[in-house]
C-alpha cells in the first residue's frame, strides 16, 4: 500500500469536488422527481466529501504554501477572475450550507428550499470551479 504524499493531494481534492459536483446535482435531480430518501443520501454524501476535500486543501496549502499561476496571455485574467469568485463563493459557502443544513435537520424544509436555492449553485459552482482551478494550475499551465 502506498503512502498518499503531500504532492498527491491537489489530484485527489479535484477528483474530492468533481465527486461532490456528482452528487450535488444527483441530489437536485432527486429532488425534483420527489425522491426524497435518495436526495438526502446525495446530499449528505457531497457534505462529507466536501468536508474531506476542504480538510485535505487545508492540509495542502499549511506544508505548500502559495501556488502560483504561469497561464500567460488572455488566461491570466480569466483565470483570476474564476479563481476570485471561487474563492469569494467558497468562503460564504460554508455558512450557506450550515444555514440550509439546519434546517432540514429541524425539519423545516420550507426554510430549507428557500435557502437551498442559492446554496446549491454556489455550492456547485465552487465544486466545478475547483476543478478547473487544479487543471489550470496543476496540468495545463505549469512551470516552464
Amino acid at each position: 500500500m502506498t503512502m498518499l504524499l503531500t504532492e498527491d493531494l491537489p489530484a485527489l481534492n479535484a477528483t474530492l469536488n468533481s465527486i461532490a459536483a456528482v452528487l450535488l446535482v444527483s441530489g437536485w435531480i432527486c429532488i425534483k422527481t420527489r425522491k426524497v430518501a435518495a436526495h438526502i443520501t446525495f446530499m449528505v454524501l457531497a457534505l462529507l466529501v466536501s468536508t474531506a476535500f476542504l480538510t485535505s486543501y487545508l492540509i495542502y496549502h499549511y506544508r505548500i504554501g502559495h501556488v502560483g499561476f504561469y497561464g500567460k496571455g488572455f488566461i491570466r485574467p480569466v483565470y483570476f477572475t474564476m479563481l476570485i469568485t471561487h474563492i469569494l463563493l467558497a468562503i460564504v459557502n460554508v455558512p450557506l450550507t450550515i444555514m440550509t443544513v439546519i434546517p432540514a435537520l429541524q425539519r423545516r424544509f420550507d426554510r430549507h428550499k428557500r435557502i437551498a436555492r442559492w446554496t446549491l449553485p454556489s455550492w456547485l459552482y465552487v465544486s466545478v470551479t475547483g476543478v478547473l482551478v487544479y487543471f489550470m494550475c496543476y496540468q495545463w499551465y505549469v512551470r516552464d
